[in-house]
């Protein structure tokens, strides 16, 4: 795996630990974050909601930054969070930072997205109530699927956004140089928003991109990037450094049989 020289996108704490964590296996990662997260200010919708946090049957957190916020206000309004509610996250790192807190959290075994979070056993379990009510943690404008599915299933379901997700100020011709400059063989991207940030800084240098391995955190965003045009694209199953690293390990295995 010490061949790959990958470049590294999450926002700048995550992508610094994504760097580590790759560098400790002999695989080196050049952080150019191109999301950053702002916090959004609390509303009036905000305290309304948290203040009757008891009335939801389950919460769903759909990110790091979803929870670090959604945990802030929970401290704030809930010093005991209400009895019996299901907390959960779409992603093993979500959910860690969830169970750290001391929450009886769940979250899907494999796949970091919003279809294995769906078929969770434990959130069927939570949604069989009478007249279920759910709450969604997420940043703002964020994707709608699990949302619509569930209100299918008759449960209602209430949307809270903490956050923005903006592509940082870089130079024109920032995304190519650091290719070139690093040697770097392989692009990472940790969701769809990710892809497209990817591809608004390439701008016009995409075209000499779109062939390096491009590895996604999952099918809906590998058929978004294969869209997009990127011709080699590799589906991890996840957005952790475990499933990336599971990836790289499987194409190295490959490649010596």
């Amino acid at each position: 795996m010490s061949g790959w020289r990958l470049l590294l996108t999450r926002p700048t704490e995550d992508c610094a630990s994504l760097a580590q964590t790759l560098a400790a296996q002999g695989i080196f990662g050049h952080c150019l974050p191109l999301l950053e997260i702002e916090a959004l200010g609390e509303t009036p919708e905000q305290r309304t909601l948290f203040l009757d946090l008891d009335r939801y049957c389950a919460v769903v957190v759909v990110s790091k930054p979803a929870a670090r916020l959604g945990l802030e206000l929970l401290d704030r309004y809930w010093p005991l969070p209400p009895a019996r509610q299901g907390w959960f996250a779409v992603g093993a790192a979500t959910g860690a930072l969830l169970e750290d807190y001391g929450l009886d959290a769940s979250w899907p075994d494999s796949g970091d997205d919003s279809e294995a979070l769906l078929a969770l056993p434990a959130l069927q379990q939570a949604i069989d109530v009478p007249n279920p009510r759910l709450l969604i943690l997420r940043g703002e404008g964020g994707r709608d699927w699990l949302g619509e599915r569930l209100r299918e299933r008759g449960v209602a379901v209430d949307y809270l956004s903490l956050y923005r997700r903006r592509l940082p100020e870089y130079p024109a011709g920032s995304l190519l140089q650091a290719v070139r400059e690093q040697a770097l063989n392989g692009l990472v991207v940790s969701s769809g928003e990710g892809l497209s940030h990817l591809c608004q800084l390439a701008g016009d240098d995409w075209p000499q991109l779109a062939g390096l391995p491009l590895f996604v955190p999952s099918p809906r965003v590998a058929a978004l990037a294969r869209e997009a045009g990127a011709r080699d694209v590799r589906d991890c199953r996840g957005a952790s450094a475990a499933a990336l690293l599971a990836q790289l390990a499987a194409e190295s295995g490959a490649m010596e049989r």
